[in-house]
């Protein structure tokens, strides 16, 4: 297993990004549970965030891609409005272990996207 960050830094309605292994992911805490995905739009594969750490649109209740403008939802990753509609973001299983989220390595292997 891998730790990737200690789960009391992320605040509730707040997202972070993270690195891990060369790879780019993100971690979203809504309504108390966690939601970890590559950082990586399903449409052209370019970062989500538009500033370090915001992942998330004004209302905090959906996820935002800075390039495009798409949004996702938070628990699915689905897309939902945008170019990449139909398009899911790749969600990384994770455990909370002892107050660290932690992923198997196995896990980082990167989404094929377009």
């Amino acid at each position: 297993m891998i730790k990737l960050i200690p789960a009391d830094d992320i605040d509730e309605g707040t997202s972070r990004g993270i690195e891990c292994n060369n790879k780019y992911l993100f971690a979203i805490k809504k309504d108390n549970l966690f939601h970890i995905y590559f950082n990586i739009c399903p449409h052209l594969g370019t970062p989500l965030e538009w500033q370090e750490d915001q992942f998330l649109d004004e209302s905090k209740a959906l996820i935002r891609c800075a390039t495009h403008g798409a949004l996702f939802d938070i628990k699915s990753g689905n897309c939902l409005v945008g170019p990449c509609k139909g398009k899911s973001l790749r969600k990384i299983p994770f455990v909370v272990h002892e107050g660290v989220i932690m992923i198997e390595e196995n896990d980082l292997r990167s989404p094929k996207i377009f």
